[in-house]
């Protein structure tokens, strides 16, 4: 029989065993159609897989850069089984007729995760999230049919979640990558630097700087409270109210919060009034 090791050796894949319930937000609930669900999930695991690929601090950059391409021809058609989350999400574009772009935009951002270890401010860290962040609800949108008019709103909720997600793992993914995405001329303009995320509490100057980035993530929370109105689909749209109220919510455990001391994230209770508030204001449209 073929052990986990040895799939794992054959595969240029290297899922990590984190899952859909591993997240901040919902991934293809029951909210959505259960005809989409599974391109949904399809499309998380082509995700997950190729950014555990990024993650994985025992490979090198060049042989991330290597996996992560062979997973994009395999996305693209070209033979082979080593990347088996790349052929089903191949099989879930063909079955639904839609584009592999942004299944590609994502597999730049992983490339950018191989090979760059920092950024330089907030522009430059967006800039990241149009390739790491934008494509996931993109993606889900497409799937519904809806209108490119939802993308910016969508941009916005996507990338806040991408910040608040690097900020809640800043200390791990300095210590284990040296890999920081807090803008380095945020860092300058409280006189610290990159060396103060080993700490095993923020400093004051450091809290000051997750203030910042807090503030410029509310804003962009506050330009995403619009996607629901701009989504047809009335599931989708419950969802999407949804993720906004649970991204509201972390945004404000993370203020109270120090995420080098301990990994702040949502509470039972958070996700709980997420659902009804957002599903409420989604249903009603």
């Amino acid at each position: 029989m073929t052990t986990v090791v040895e799939e794992r050796a054959s595969s240029v894949e290297a899922p990590s065993g984190k899952g859909r319930g591993d997240e901040n937000f919902p991934v293809g609930s029951f909210l959505i159609r259960r005809d989409l669900r599974p391109h949904v999930h399809a499309f998380y695991r082509f995700a997950r897989n190729a950014d555990d690929i990024a993650d994985d601090p025992a490979l090198e950059a060049a042989e991330k850069v290597r996996r992560l391409d062979r997973m994009a021809a395999v996305l693209d058609g070209a033979p082979g089984s080593e990347a088996p989350a790349a052929a089903a999400m191949r099989r879930s574009l063909l079955e639904r007729g839609l584009s592999a772009e942004h299944c590609h935009d994502l597999l730049r951002a992983f490339r950018l995760d191989a090979t760059k270890l920092r950024y330089r401010d907030w522009e430059d860290l967006m800039g990241y999230c149009r390739y790491s962040a934008s494509p996931v609800g993109r993606q889900v949108l497409d799937l519904h049919g809806e209108s490119r008019e939802s993308w910016p709103s969508n941009d916005a909720l996507c990338a806040a979640l991408q910040v608040l997600n690097h900020l809640q793992d800043c200390g791990l993914d300095y210590r284990r990558l040296d890999r920081v995405y807090v803008p380095l001329e945020d860092l300058e303009a409280e006189a610290t630097s990159v060396a103060a995320l080993a700490a095993p509490e923020s400093s004051p100057e450091l809290s000051r700087v997750f203030a910042r980035l807090l503030a410029r993530t509310e804003a962009l929370i506050a330009t995403a409270r619009g996607l629901p109105s701009h989504v047809a689909a009335r599931g989708l749209r419950c969802e999407c109210a949804v993720i906004v109220e649970l991204a509201s919510r972390l945004a404000r455990r993370l203020s109270c919060g120090d995420p080098l001391r301990e990994r702040v994230a949502l509470a039972k209770s958070d996700f709980l009034a997420a659902f009804l508030l957002g599903a409420f204001r989604g249903w009603r449209g």
